[in-house]
């Protein structure tokens, strides 16, 4: 009698990745990325195991046992100069941020209706367009991102929802400082210099 084939399927296995909340790889390739040091200590936080598991001394020991004493010493030098690049480049980053400013405008449209404008938050590494969905969904109206005639880009808000939307992005960005939002009310700057040029023609008609 001829042996009968198994049909039986196998399931499939879900697998569970964990993905760095810094450089969003998973936490396995953090090293090759630029914020190795960022990426250790979100780890760290959020997944002592895993941290354990890749950045322990017993780990790094393991996973430089098998090479030669030059594999390691090139090892450990390489090493180093990956440091010293993402430290210079989290310099760097944290030196634009610093003197970046977030510009927020009240702006009057017809019928006295106002939109809110926010320009210079890619400077701190933000993600326009989610942050004009959340500014939707926070302030329950319109807001999408347009661009800078100067270049650039600039998300719109609909309606005048300052200081509410400073304070909001104080309270969410928290690596965004208070001095470093900037308010302009253009209806209020449209006025002072309409009163500076009424000033200017009475005093050169005198």
């Amino acid at each position: 009698m001829a042996d009968v084939e198994s049909t039986e399927v196998l399931e499939p296995q879900s697998r569970h990745v964990s993905y760095c909340g810094v450089c969003t790889m998973p936490p396995e390739y953090c090293e090759y990325g630029g914020t190795v040091r960022k990426c250790q200590e979100w780890l760290e936080a959020n997944n002592v195991d895993l941290y354990q598991q890749i950045w322990s001394p017993e780990a790094l020991e393991a996973a430089t046992a098998a090479l030669s004493v030059d594999a390691q010493k090139r090892a450990a030098k390489d090493a180093q100069k990956k440091t010293a690049k993402a430290e210079a480049a989290e310099q760097k980053q944290a030196t634009i941020m610093a003197k970046s400013h977030i510009v927020i405008k009240r702006i009057e449209r017809n019928k006295r209706k106002h939109v809110t404008s926010v320009s210079g938050l890619e400077a701190f590494g933000l993600d326009l367009k989610k942050v004009a969905k959340d500014f939707g969904k926070k302030f329950a109206t319109g807001s999408s991102v347009s661009k800078l005639p100067s270049g650039g880009e600039e998300i719109v808000v609909q309606g005048d929802v300052y200081p509410d939307i400073e304070d909001y992005i104080l309270d969410k960005y928290k690596n965004i400082p208070n001095d470093n939002i900037e308010f302009i009310d253009e209806k209020a700057k449209k006025k002072a210099a309409a009163a500076a040029a009424a000033a200017a023609a009475t005093l050169a008609g005198l």
